[in-house]
């Protein structure tokens, strides 16, 4: 028994040791690409282009992000971006669940043909052309509501979030109806409840999708400035620095800025602005990545 026990013990050990290995490196195969951006974005652009940069700077400075924030429209550009992401991602998770949680219903008729409907939509799209012209028809030209709307529901989205409500016990419905509850009270205090993993999924999903998006910026608002969002001016940013070129900014402004940065330096620095706050939205969420489906609604 104490040779059993040995082995067993010195399993775990060694068990232990491997996971931790592979963790080590799990890390730092997913870390560094990030360190290294960051530490090309605080380093001087001349000295960039010499190369080995690693983890971090070799001649430390702020003059890739200063030459960022210069840009007119930027913390407009924030500003819509951070309302489009809240806004959006908060109607985007009503609308998709409340429809997953309809088509998760069995006494819903006609869920077959709504289901293959939104799945159709996967497969085929209009394109750009009519779908521009809709948009034109609906009066979302020139609006805010053009970054809301036409992505408030997205058939995956759905499927997903009706795929964790059919794994929940009907009998919980059931239950609540026979205590008089209707549908929409099932739905905000029975479902949502315990479709927390999934809802922080799929908002993590929309977040993203949000903050990242800006050609809609440049199809339908480009000649919005009070309407236009931190991707796409960060995309203007990006292009004017390789282009050698920056509309409100003279000749000799155009070449001592030239002097002191390299596109490389911003492209770096860009990435850092478009990705921290975005990643700051996920500690928020990680808590609601792991748990039952239906922890503590039904007991055994």
């Amino acid at each position: 028994m104490a040779n059993k026990a040995f082995n067993a013990t010195r399993g775990d050990k060694v068990f232990n040791i491997f996971n931790i290995l592979a963790m080590t490196m799990v890390l730092i195969v997913t870390l560094y690409p990030f360190l290294n951006v960051l530490a090309i974005s605080f380093n001087d652009s001349t000295d960039t282009v010499r190369g080995g940069i690693y983890l971090w700077p070799r001649e430390f400075t702020l003059e890739n992000y200063k030459t960022i924030f210069q840009y007119e429209g930027l913390l407009t550009g924030l500003k819509i971006s951070i309302l489009r992401t809240l806004i959006g991602t908060f109607l985007g998770l009503l609308s998709s669940s409340m429809i997953a949680y309809t088509l998760s219903r069995p006494d819903f008729k006609i869920r077959k043909f709504v289901s293959v409907s939104l799945a159709l939509t996967m497969y085929f799209s209009g394109g750009l052309i009519p779908t521009y012209i809709l948009m034109r028809d609906l009066s979302l030209i020139g609006t805010f509501w053009i970054y809301i709307f036409p992505l408030m529901i997205s058939a995956f989205n759905v499927f997903v979030i009706r795929s964790f409500m059919d794994g929940l016990p009907y009998a919980l419905q059931e239950s609540a109806k026979l205590d008089g509850a209707n549908d929409f009270t099932i739905y905000y205090k029975i479902i949502l409840p315990l479709c927390k993993p999934v809802l922080a999924t799929i908002a993590l999903f929309l977040a993203v999708g949000q903050w990242n998006q800006w050609i809609d910026t440049y199809i339908y608002n480009n000649n919005k400035p009070h309407l236009t969002t931190l991707q796409y001016e960060l995309m203007k940013v990006l292009q004017s620095t390789q282009q050698g070129s920056s509309a409100g900014r003279n000749a000799n402004d155009m070449a001592q800025q030239m002097a002191q940065i390299s596109p490389e330096s911003i492209k770096m620095a860009i990435t850092i602005v478009a990705t921290v706050p975005i990643l700051l939205v996920y500690p928020f969420l990680q808590k609601y990545f792991v748990g039952g489906m239906t922890l503590g609604a039904v007991k055994a």
